[in-house]
């Protein structure tokens, strides 16, 4: 037994409920600033709502508004894996018709919401840009494995930039154009779906 053991009683987390965890801290911090602002949201009322320390809100995030990170990166690996897998000669669009259609790396209904309240709140902007800012690279490096081209080759960097723009700019469109999911969560997954098809064919044209 070690000594932090010893003292704890508990055995260290692995990394699967860590990643659980962030979750499940992402998921409150979004009800709570969607339902009362984030100037009037707490990092005690988040952790309270996770039923867990507000000390162990901070071990996981620096900032409330860093607390939404894992909602807004979650998908980037399987998309990358997607990007390292795509056909020569495949439509882009349709390369990743099957990560859509699995609905596991779309937004939900209370991320559009939050990104909506990226319009208004610049700390909230900044996590978003931050975690696009930082997929890119992920994706630069999964078209250069691709191309079969060196990391330090400029074109993979361009296509991923190209494509991450693809994303984002479908994603916001969706959610400030969709204020409402509607009683049908499918049919608004279905939309967001498709405006990411669209908004892909437009970036496609300079990702060969």
């Amino acid at each position: 037994m070690t000594a932090a053991r010893g003292r704890t009683g508990r055995p260290p987390l692995t990394e699967e409920r860590k990643a659980a965890v962030r979750l499940e801290i992402a998921r409150a911090a979004v009800d709570l600033f969607i339902a009362q602002g984030v100037a009037a949201t707490t990092g005690e009322q988040i952790a309270e709502a996770v039923g867990v320390s507000a000390r162990t809100v901070w071990r996981y995030f620096p900032t409330k508004e860093s607390c939404v990170r894992p909602l807004f990166s979650s998908g980037i690996d399987t998309i990358a894996t997607t990007l390292r897998q795509w056909r020569p000669g495949e439509p882009l669009q349709e390369a990743l018709d099957q990560v859509w259609s699995a609905g596991a790396v779309l937004p939900g209904p209370d991320v559009g919401a939050l990104l909506r309240l990226t319009r208004t709140e610049p700390g909230l902007r900044a996590v978003w840009l931050q975690t696009h800012d930082e997929a890119e690279p992920a994706f630069a490096r999964a078209l250069a494995e691709r191309a079969g081209l060196p990391a330090d080759d400029v074109r993979p960097a361009v296509w991923a930039a190209m494509f991450n723009a693809a994303l984002r700019a479908a994603v916001e469109h969706h959610a400030y154009r969709v204020t409402e999911p509607g009683p049908d969560p499918a049919a608004a997954r279905a939309d967001l779906a498709e405006t990411l098809r669209t908004a892909l064919a437009i970036a496609a044209a300079g990702l060969t």
